[in-house]
């Protein structure tokens, strides 16, 4: 049960075609992949309430206490390889709105993959495609909001009373229609991640020292140094005087 929700009725409400739902699991992550090697199907929603050993980029740890938030990760078998680059960027511009409508304040995003709200870290995403043959036969979407921020973090959580699954309804779908999009950044994406970039016009330590100009249609960080302007397609960005 899913906050006195069977997995059918998640997968109904989600609009998914399957929805695994544990208690307890080291990352959703981890049982996406296995459930899609053995065949799930497009679409398959796996839901914890606890992570044991959730994860977020370069291997970092990611704090997942039962009932405080939304652990999940999504099966997506039709991503356009050449818009793996952006797919973490494109999830987030669509993540975004949908959370707008239950958090505090707007949410902002900051390259590569992190949302945040009022400064504090609210949301991650973390995809992983496997190949075989030379062939994407399906990327793992993962993410973590937190309904409840944690008290030992700087962290950002959701307004008090929201139901988890009243924002999954609405974020599932949001992320499938995103994963589904080809290509790079277009003009309009890029438009839209400008609006919430929380790092545009700021001086940044990493990738690289400079001054943030924000991303390429490749989804690479813009910095302004002082040979240029620079493109991280990799890394971590680090704020002077600001969040990591």
């Amino acid at each position: 049960m899913y906050d006195g929700l069977t997995a059918a009725d998640v997968a109904r409400t989600c609009g998914v075609p399957r929805a695994v739902v544990l208690r307890e699991t080291t990352s959703t992550l981890d049982v996406a992949h296995a459930l899609a090697d053995a065949g799930a199907p497009e679409g398959t929603l796996v839901l914890a309430d606890r992570q044991t050993a959730g994860r977020g980029r370069q291997g970092r740890p990611w704090h997942s206490a039962a009932g405080a938030g939304l652990w999940l990760t999504l099966v997506a078998r039709d991503v356009d390889p050449t818009a793996l680059a952006v797919l973490s960027i494109r999830l987030g511009l669509a993540a975004a709105p949908v959370l707008d409508d239950f958090a505090a304040a707007a949410v902002r995003l900051k390259w590569p993959n992190d949302l945040h709200v009022a400064g504090a870290k609210l949301a991650g995403l973390l995809c992983e495609g496997r190949w075989r043959g030379g062939r994407l036969e399906w990327v793992a979407l993962g993410m973590g909001v937190n309904v409840v921020a944690p008290a030992a973090l700087p962290a950002a959580g959701l307004r008090p009373g929201v139901r988890r699954i009243d924002v999954l309804a609405r974020l599932v779908p949001a992320l499938r229609g995103a994963a589904a999009r080809c290509g790079l950044l277009d003009a309009s994406e890029l438009a839209a991640y400008a609006a919430r970039d929380l790092a545009r016009g700021r001086p940044c330590r990493e990738p690289l020292p400079g001054v943030v100009e924000g991303v390429g249609t490749d989804g690479a960080l813009r910095v302004r140094t002082a040979q240029g302007v620079a493109h991280a397609h990799s890394g971590s960005l680090v704020l002077d005087n600001g969040p990591a």
